[in-house]
């Protein structure tokens, strides 16, 4: 039951980091730099969550 709530809050993770990326690729055409440098420290700060869900789903297995 928790897996399941980590996976389909990792597929959630996904599908929002997804959204971001095609807007910051489309706003980063437009001269936006602040927002090129604050989506990979967003991309950064996702990857980090995502392991610690790993992490958490293997201390409950």
């Amino acid at each position: 039951m928790i897996e399941q709530r980590f996976i389909v809050a990792i597929g959630r993770i996904e599908r929002a980091l997804s959204r971001i990326e095609k807007s910051a690729t489309t706003s980063a055409s437009a001269g936006d730099s602040d927002l090129v440098e604050r989506h990979e420290k967003l991309k950064s700060e996702t990857r980090i969550a995502i392991q610690d869900l790993d992490k958490i789903l293997a201390s409950a297995r």
